[in-house]
C-alpha cells in the first residue's frame, strides 16, 4: 500500500470517528464547466439579491484561486435524514412548518466543529496544511462532491447519494497531501423530473436549472423584502424553507434516519403553532431560536414569512393577533398583516378594519398593500 493510500485510509478512520457519514477525495481541477453554469446562473440574475454569489464568482471555477497550496479536497457528508415524510407536515395549516436541516442546532457550527477535529488530525500526524470550509467560501462543494463519488447533482441542483438521498450536510477539507482520488459518480436521475414538477413556485426554468428569485427557500431565507404577491398563496405554511424537491425523491427510500443528536428537532422547531410564533418579540425571538439558523434572519423577516403562513391558515381565530401587527414598527411586518387579514376576513370585517387602520399607513410599501 502507498504512503498516499495510507494517509486516505487514516484520514477516513479520523472522519468516521468524527462522526462523518461518507468521506471521499478529490482533485482541485477540472470545474470549468459547472462554473460556466454558474457565471450563466449569475448573468440572467437568478441569484437574486445574495449578491455576494456575484462578488466572488470568479474563484469558483478553480479552487486554487482560493488556494494555490490546495492539492486534494476531502469532501465529507453528514446524514440529517427526517424520521417522517415532510410532505405530510404542509397539511398541518395551523403550524408553521420549519425545513429539516433548521429543526436542529445550527448545522454550520455542527459540520465546521467536526472538520476542524479531522483538519487537526491531518496537520499533526502528516505535517500537512488544510483549510476547512462549510458555506463559508465561494467553494463549489457540490460539483466537488459528485466529481468526488460522493453523490450527483439532481435536476433539482441539490446533490443525492444513492445511501442517503437527499438528506446531507457538506463540508471540505483543503490539503496539501497529494492523496488518491476517489472515482465521480455518474447522474442516476435518469428521466424522472418530480422535483421539478412538485415545486410550487416554478422555480426550475429546466432541468439543472434554478432560479433563485422564485424559490420559496430563497424568499423565506435570504430574500429582504416584500414577498411579492404571486408567491404568498403557493408558500403554505412554509415559514422557513421548503422541503419539497428534496422529498420527492425517489432515492429517498435509501434514506436512512439521522443519528447525530445536534441534528434531532427541538420540540420548540417541531411544527410550532403559528399564534405562539406571531406573539414573538425581538427578544423572545432571539431566545426560541438561539442556536438555530433560523436567529440569523432577524424577527421581522420571520414574523413576514409567519404572516404569510397565517393569511393561508384559515384560522380566522387569529385575527385580532394579526390586527395586533398593524402597529408593528416594521413595515415589512404590517404590510403582511394587511395581507393575511384580507386572506381571512369576510367582507364586512375587512372593510371595517381597512377604514380604521388605513389611514394609518406612512410607508409606501404598506399603502400599496391596503390599495392592493
Amino acid at each position: 500500500m502507498s504512503d498516499a493510500q495510507s494517509q486516505k485510509d487514516h484520514i477516513i478512520k479520523a472522519a468516521q470517528a468524527a462522526g462523518f457519514d461518507l468521506i471521499r477525495v478529490t482533485n482541485p481541477g477540472g470545474l470549468k464547466s459547472n462554473a460556466n453554469y454558474f457565471l450563466e446562473f449569475i448573468d440572467l440574475d437568478r441569484h437574486g439579491d445574495m449578491l455576494w454569489m456575484a462578488e466572488k464568482a470568479d474563484r469558483r471555477s478553480d479552487p486554487r484561486t482560493l488556494w494555490p497550496d490546495v492539492r486534494s479536497i476531502i469532501l465529507l457528508a453528514m446524514n440529517y435524514g427526517p424520521d417522517n415524510d415532510p410532505l405530510e407536515t404542509l397539511k398541518l395549516k395551523d403550524r408553521g412548518n420549519i425545513s429539516v436541516y433548521a429543526r436542529g442546532k445550527d448545522y454550520h457550527d455542527v459540520v465546521k466543529k467536526k472538520l476542524k477535529q479531522v483538519a487537526r488530525d491531518i496537520h499533526r500526524i502528516f505535517d500537512a496544511e488544510v483549510k476547512v470550509f462549510v458555506d463559508t467560501a465561494p467553494v463549489m462543494e457540490k460539483p466537488l462532491a459528485q466529481k468526488s463519488g460522493l453523490g450527483w447533482q439532481g435536476k433539482h441542483t441539490n446533490l443525492v447519494s444513492r445511501e442517503f438521498g437527499s438528506w446531507l450536510f457538506l463540508g471540505s477539507i483543503f490539503t496539501t497531501l497529494d492523496l488518491p482520488p476517489d472515482p465521480p459518480e455518474r447522474d442516476h436521475c435518469g428521466s424522472c423530473q418530480k422535483c421539478i414538477d412538485i415545486c410550487p413556485t416554478d422555480a426550475f426554468p429546466a432541468p439543472n436549472q434554478l432560479d433563485a428569485r422564485r424559490c420559496i427557500s430563497y424568499l423565506t431565507i435570504e430574500y429582504k423584502g416584500h414577498i411579492a404577491e404571486e408567491f404568498r398563496k403557493p408558500m403554505g405554511n412554509r415559514i422557513y424553507g421548503c422541503d419539497d424537491c428534496l422529498s420527492v425523491c425517489p432515492w429517498n427510500k435509501y434514506a436512512q434516519k439521522l443519528d447525530e443528536p445536534a441534528y434531532l428537532p427541538r420540540p420548540e422547531l417541531s411544527f410550532p403553532e403559528l399564534s405562539d410564533l406571531l406573539a414573538l418579540d425581538d427578544k423572545s425571538f432571539r431566545e426560541v431560536f438561539s442556536g438555530s439558523p433560523i436567529k440569523r434572519i432577524g424577527r421581522d423577516y420571520f414574523i413576514r414569512n409567519v404572516l404569510i403562513a397565517v393569511g393561508n391558515s384559515a384560522e380566522g381565530k387569529l385575527i385580532p393577533a394579526i390586527i395586533d401587527k398593524l402597529n408593528d414598527p416594521a413595515p415589512v411586518i404590517q404590510a403582511m398583516a394587511i395581507w393575511a387579514l384580507h386572506q381571512l376576513c369576510d367582507e364586512m370585517e375587512w372593510r371595517a378594519i381597512k377604514g380604521r387602520y388605513q389611514g394609518q399607513a406612512t410607508d409606501p410599501s404598506v399603502k400599496r398593500e391596503w390599495q392592493a
